[in-house]
């Protein structure tokens, strides 16, 4: 190495090691400007963490319906504002009669259709074996496995026969398999769910979790037998319709909507008293919940960090005002106006990634621990770890450069006379 490279190492290890040294004499002023740099920073990575774990299980969980799946309820799956909550109260539920007059219609078309009822929190038994009661029972027919992208593992699925004779059979998940029929085969065994006792004809294909909720704990029964059972006035069909491809959606959103109006029986001039929608319409609609929130989170972050910008330009220029005669002493035996100028420069930029690197640790961990109260999957924003670093480094040199600059021009005469 030349002597030139030598002497530029020296001198930057040696500003380095000042600007610990003069940072740690004022440990407590320090400390506080770093603090204000670490809410800053916290508030937005904490909030962006949360955001896109929670919008990365959403979309995960939305993968349960296909891409060219639409689905029909009462309500919209996710509201925004007042207004509309107030108009769909009055709306009548989806009963069982419109639900099958809608999916005629739509059979005669060639369209695969999905009637879906569900009841949670119960329990299946088979002999002296129990599950947990956390089994959901889902009265549906022979198209379930088509529009929720379940696959048969053996055994066979629900048919329409089962549907019109309002036979009392079922295929069970994974979850009932490996709880009621250890070592034992469970076609045409009969277990009992919710008081009824029901014959096992096919076991699904295991799944795992979505959105922390297990996609094997299921009971599939004809829903013409979920009506005659746990059907009352307050519950409302729910209806899946699969069209051919993606590109066809919106030729099938016109019949859709057209039965459907027929099915319920309105007039021409009538709003639709129903929901339908798609797995883009609910992106869509977490989407725009996401800009509100994360809008937010950047104003606080933003006044928080202009606010810790003001404390080190604060910081630096007490720290000047006091380091004057050491300043003095250093120009005096030769010290360069560059140098002072990045000494002080580097405590700037030391406090704010300081406070980076603690906001970011934290904003991690409290938005992941708020993401997994949502049961979605703990995730690292480096997008917003990245701009949380630049914009740090911008406030240090940004508001570091003013008292910097004005150590650096001190006259080393006038700043030996001071006490």
């Amino acid at each position: 190495m030349s002597r030139k490279k030598k002497r530029k190492s020296m001198l930057l290890s040696d500003l380095i090691e000042q600007a610990f040294a003069s940072l740690g004499a004022n440990f407590l002023r320090s400390s506080l400007t770093i603090l204000g740099v670490s809410i800053g920073v916290f508030s937005v990575v904490g909030v962006m963490t949360a955001l896109s774990a929670v919008r990365h299980s959403i979309d995960t969980s939305l993968n349960v319906f296909g891409a060219n799946v639409l689905q029909i309820t009462k309500d919209p799956g996710i509201q925004l504002g007042h207004g509309p909550r107030n108009r769909n109260r009055q709306r009548q539920p989806i009963s069982p009669r419109q639900a099958e007059t809608f999916k005629r219609e739509m059979d005669a078309l060639g369209i695969p259709t999905t009637l879906t009822a569900v009841d949670s929190g119960e329990r299946a038994s088979y002999r002296d074996q129990k599950t947990q009661p956390r089994i959901r029972i889902i009265g549906t027919n022979e198209n379930f496995l088509i529009t929720n992208k379940y696959e048969l593992e053996y055994g066979r699925n629900l048919t329409p026969a089962d549907i019109e004779f309002n036979r009392p059979v079922t295929v069970i998940g994974q979850e009932i398999l490996d709880e009621l029929f250890i070592n034992e085969d469970p076609i045409e065994k009969q277990i009992n769910m919710d008081g009824e006792k029901y014959i096992v004809v096919g076991v699904l294909a295991e799944r795992g979790e979505i959105f922390g909720q297990s996609m094997d704990g299921i009971a599939l029964i004809p829903h013409s037998k979920f009506v005659q059972n746990n059907w009352h006035r307050r519950r409302s069909m729910e209806i899946a319709i699969q069209a051919d491809s993606v590109d066809k959606i919106e030729d099938v959103e016109d019949l859709v909507i057209g039965n459907m109006r027929m099915a319920r029986e309105l007039q021409p001039e009538d709003e639709n008293d129903f929901e339908l929608t798609s797995n883009e319409a609910l992106q869509a609609a977490f989407a725009e919940i996401a800009v509100i929130v994360g809008i937010g989170g950047l104003l606080i972050s933003g006044i928080a960090l202009v606010c810790a910008g003001i404390g080190i330009m604060n910081i630096m220029l007490v720290s000047v005002t006091e380091r004057t005669r050491e300043i003095g002493v250093r120009k005096s035996l030769g010290a360069r106006k560059k140098s002072i100028l990045s000494q002080f420069l580097l405590e700037a930029i030391f406090l704010s990634e300081v406070g980076a690197a603690i906001g970011i640790t934290i904003g991690i961990v409290v938005g992941n621990i708020i993401a997994t109260q949502f049961n979605a999957t703990m995730i690292i924003p480096w997008f917003w770890i990245g701009a949380a670093v630049a914009i740090c480094s911008f406030i240090g040199i940004g508001f570091g450069f003013l008292p910097a600059f004005r150590a650096a021009n001190l006259h080393p005469v006038d700043s030996l006379r001071a006490e």
